[in-house]
């Protein structure tokens, strides 16, 4: 299943080598972005017979694929491999990743993710609760604390994904995944990654211009404050609100300094606007008192 928002080039060039997989079959969720583009996705989408789900708007990529698995859901699959438009995958990994969801329904798999030049982009990633911060580099997931896999291909059992209640539609785009395996794992579950399995990512194939965007910016300094409302107990949860800043320092630097300092103000605005956003929902989710010392509330 591949979520579209603006990418039916990509899908042209790397959905077509996965038609005809023996025992799967492709959906593909378009998230409104113009009239245009929804003519080109249709019409991929009819040429090579997959199945297609016109959103009316753009409600989040989670949301997209919630919707997807539903569609799934109603064609009679068990297991659902999630794939990036800017993501790609060879038919053998597709039939090994829908084999693990099968075979180890309680688990979230995913492969090893390469970048176009052949180096490791993902291979795990963990997430450091005292402040906040997120980790990829040498995690082994099998003995991380905190550990969770990137949505970017990710195979799952519909009876996981049942228990869990898929991804949470508030998050929009960026750390839902995350959350996701937060879920699962508490749910009893487990997250894996097949580093005998690769996948492909044109990193950053899905946005345009250079460096990072102002949605990455804002939705990444956002979300990581909506996840502490709903999982981090009160005393992290202040860390985390006080550590705000210096992530979205980080955010906002990860384009390269060069592209920051040639358009300096888009980045800086958005990930203080997802700052400023992300304490309104800790304080809508767990009050005033949860950011004030000696207060006290519920993460949930």
């Amino acid at each position: 299943m591949v979520v579209n928002y603006g990418s039916s080039r990509l899908l042209a060039e790397n959905l077509p080598r996965l038609s005809g997989v023996p025992g799967t079959a492709l959906v593909v969720v378009d998230s409104l972005s113009s009239a245009g583009e929804r003519t080109a996705v249709a019409a991929l989408a009819d040429a090579h017979g997959w199945a297609f789900v016109g959103l009316p708007g753009n409600p989040g990529f989670g949301a997209a694929v919630n919707a997807g698995v539903a569609r799934a859901r109603e064609d009679g699959a068990e297991q659902v491999v999630l794939l990036n438009p800017d993501a790609t995958i060879d038919g053998a990994v597709l039939e090994a990743l829908v084999r693990a969801a099968r075979e180890d329904g309680d688990a979230l798999v995913c492969p090893l993710v390469e970048d176009a030049a052949g180096g490791v982009w993902f291979a795990g990633g963990e997430l450091d609760v005292a402040d906040g911060v997120t980790r990829t580099r040498d995690v082994d997931v099998a003995t991380a604390a905190h550990p969770w896999v990137t949505g970017a291909c990710l195979a799952f059992s519909l009876a996981l994904w049942d228990r869990v209640g898929g991804f949470d539609d508030r998050y929009f785009m960026y750390w839902e995944d995350i959350d996701l395996s937060a879920r699962v794992r508490a749910a009893g579950g487990r997250v894996v990654v097949r580093r005998d399995l690769r996948a492909v990512h044109q990193v950053g194939g899905t946005q345009e211009g250079e460096g990072k965007s102002g949605l990455y910016c804002r939705y990444n300094c956002r979300n990581r404050l909506l996840y502490a409302a709903l999982h981090v107990p009160d005393h992290q949860l202040r860390r985390w609100v006080r550590r705000s800043p210096r992530y979205a320092s980080r955010v906002v630097q990860r384009g390269g300094r060069r592209a920051l300092a040639r358009r300096p103000v888009l980045p800086l605005w958005s990930a203080l606007r997802g700052t400023v956003e992300g304490i309104g929902l800790v304080v809508s989710l767990r009050g005033v008192r949860a950011l004030l010392p000696g207060g006290s509330s519920q993460a949930g």
